[in-house]
């Protein structure tokens, strides 16, 4: 905790993480109730890494692309909770007119340019606006996630190749919630620490506790503008951990009981709401009227998205074709 961040600051972020794990808590119970279907990867337990390197950057100017655990980062980047839930479900006022779902969010306002439906596929997209970036000589830079399985992939190597060469302004984040899939990302990567791919390609490197958003702030905030200033490519491992299975499929019986109640002891809402009630900041009272206030906005989403009408036939082949 290098910078003694002022308490409204550490209240909002608690406020971004406790709707966004409640959001997702309630996009499950969707899901279960057979709202939706389909593909769906929940975000639970890596809040901090998302607002902890998102409220670092400037909204609205630098980019942002992600993996298909997609949900929670426009919503921090200042999208209206409800368009997330309504893309979703399908209906025409979510983000992408219900045609994106869950892996293939968009917000051209909030520079959020997806979630991407395969694994590693947005790394040399990053690359590309890390180049649009340095072709137009501006002042932005570009932030791309993606989880610890996807620097396996061909294109991840490619991408960050060129990055380096080429000295663009893209920060790869790597979201190592230390499981692939199913896989333990310790049986399928030769190296212990991710990062140090970055030393094939000269690029620097950095590890942040991505359970403690304060730390994940500080030490995002120092690194973006390093970036901004030497238009030069990083790769960070964000350590993190997800408490549910890798899809809302997945009953995650590779992990023991133990490790993930280990983990438990070590989420990131704990933490933060721990260090906020040692400060005085809030009181459990205060904690209890966010939490009240945050199921109010988590409903109102939702009763949107369900109201929300479906997009209308004639829309079903717009935007698949892009005209010359």
């Amino acid at each position: 905790m290098a910078n003694k961040l002022p308490d409204h600051l550490l209240i909002d972020f608690y406020k971004q993480m406790l709707l966004s794990r409640r959001l997702e808590e309630r996009v499950g119970q969707l899901y279960a109730q057979q709202k939706f279907s389909g593909f769906c990867h929940l975000y639970i337990g890596q809040e901090a890494v998302a607002v902890g390197c998102l409220n670092a950057i400037r909204k609205g100017q630098d980019y942002v692309i992600s993996g298909y655990r997609d949900h929670v980062m426009p919503i921090i980047l200042g999208m209206e909770p409800g368009a997330m839930v309504a893309e979703l479900l399908g209906k025409v006022t979510g983000c992408v007119r219900g045609k994106g779902g869950s892996m293939h969010m968009f917000s051209k306002k909030e520079r959020f340019l997806g979630g991407h439906g395969i694994v590693g596929g947005q790394v040399p997209l990053a690359t590309g606006v890390g180049w649009k970036i340095k072709y137009k000589k501006e002042d932005l830079v570009v932030l791309c996630y993606l989880g610890d399985a996807a620097i396996n992939q061909g294109q991840f190597h490619e991408a960050l190749n060129m990055a380096a060469i080429w000295d663009l302004p893209c920060i790869f984040i790597i979201e190592n919630n230390l499981y692939g899939m199913g896989t333990a990302i310790s049986r399928t990567a030769s190296i212990k620490n991710l990062a140090d791919r970055a030393k094939a390609y000269n690029m620097r490197q950095a590890v942040v506790d991505g359970r403690n958003v304060i730390n994940t702030y500080n030490q995002m905030s120092e690194i973006i503008e390093e970036t901004r200033k030497t238009s030069k490519p990083i790769l960070i491992e964000c350590m993190t951990y997800r408490f549910r299975g890798h899809s809302v499929s997945d009953p995650g019986h590779y992990r023991t009981k133990d490790e993930v109640e280990m983990e438990r002891a070590r989420d990131c809402l704990v933490i933060l709401g721990e260090e906020l009630l040692s400060r005085g900041a809030l009181k459990e009272d205060d904690i209890e009227k966010i939490e009240e206030q945050i199921a109010e906005q988590v409903e109102a989403a939702v009763n949107f998205a369900e109201e929300s009408e479906e997009p209308p036939l004639h829309e079903l082949y717009d935007h698949v074709l892009v005209a010359e």
